[in-house]
């Protein structure tokens, strides 16, 4: 039996997997922050359903080097060696979560896509995944010519690079808060609320009382993305705006740097829940707009991601698959 696992932010998913199958036999969703660690919500899961595991594969928010992770959003620090050994096994795999995003891929239908840009016939070459949700992840995969490889980047991270006069404005308020702004801070659940509060502070639009009330009570980023779909609040249809080109821009660069030639994939959690916005042009509008290298990107395929479960099952193709430590 095969245990996969993604590791998130907010919440942590584990499931029990039959060799070959894409259905897990055992799955349990936990949230991330009622727990002090990793292991505990291994143990309680372990304890709970006592799966015979002989692979093992977890996906992680966080940088994984030689088979550990300290997690971005969390205070947990998890260990490949430590998961091998607490379920008995000879190798257990961590991996980053964007990299189990990308080994799904493979595990999925054409029903768990929605296709922004369909690119030429028969694209092929390396790919490339972005996903905005707790934070922003990316990741690519190598085409060898036969297959892809999967591989981790932590490109969420960089630096955020302003193309006009507002982002510019956008950029220097977010230094008076943060030592450096990367485009996590933009592209992303945060990040969102971080547009909003800009736009508002500046006076770019207008906060209603009942708007302030609805942020004060309900989760922040959901209320701007409902007012913005609702067509209730300019001020929240701009900070989508915003935050859809920043996300748009940030996935051409992507592309470029991987030459995702063979397509480029949105995941996570914030483009699937706004399929209606991220389909209205205002993303692919600036995914395109590199000068000379717009053809590059006129002719990839895009896609977003509309199973949820990518990434587990992307750990339990890893583990299914991976024959190296």
């Amino acid at each position: 039996m095969i245990l996969a696992g993604d590791v998130g932010g907010t919440k942590t998913i584990l499931a029990a997997f039959e060799p070959d199958r894409r259905q897990p036999v055992l799955e349990e969703t936990y949230s991330s922050r009622d727990h002090a660690s990793l292991d505990q919500i291994l143990e309680s899961f372990l304890a709970r359903h006592r799966p015979r595991v002989e692979r093992a594969c977890l996906g992680i928010a966080g940088p994984v080097k030689h088979g550990r992770s300290t997690a971005t959003n969390l205070p947990w620090v998890a260990d490949a060696t430590a998961l091998a050994r607490k379920l008995g096994i000879a190798t257990a795999y961590l991996i980053n979560d964007l990299e189990a995003n990308a080994w799904g891929i493979g595990a999925l239908g054409p029903e768990d896509f929605a296709t922004l840009n369909p690119g030429v016939p028969g694209a092929s070459g390396n790919a490339a995944i972005i996903a905005a949700g707790t934070g922003c992840g990316e990741a690519g995969l190598y085409w060898d010519g036969r297959a892809h490889h999967p591989f981790a980047t932590e490109g969420g991270h960089t630096d955020f690079a302003p193309r006009d006069e507002l982002e510019m404005e956008l950029l220097r308020y977010l230094l008076a808060r943060h030592e450096r702004v990367s485009y996590e801070r933009l592209v992303s659940g945060p990040g969102l609320v971080n547009i909003y509060q800009f736009l508002r502070d500046t006076k770019h639009g207008e906060e209603p009382p009942w708007l302030a009330e609805a942020l004060a009570r309900d989760d922040d980023g959901l209320v701007i993305s409902t007012a913005a779909r609702e067509g209730t609040s300019p001020l929240c249809e701009q900070a989508l705006d915003v935050f859809m080109s920043i996300y748009g821009a940030e996935a051409g660069n992507l592309a470029l740097k991987v030459m995702s030639t063979a397509g480029l994939y949105l995941g996570g959690g914030i483009a699937p829940k706004n399929l209606w916005k991220i389909q209205d042009g205002t993303f692919t509008k600036a995914f395109m707009a590199k000068g000379r290298m717009r053809p590059i990107l006129e002719a990839m395929p895009v896609r977003v991601i509309l199973n949820q479960r990518a990434a587990l099952l992307g750990a339990a193709r890893c583990a299914a698959l991976r024959t190296s430590p």
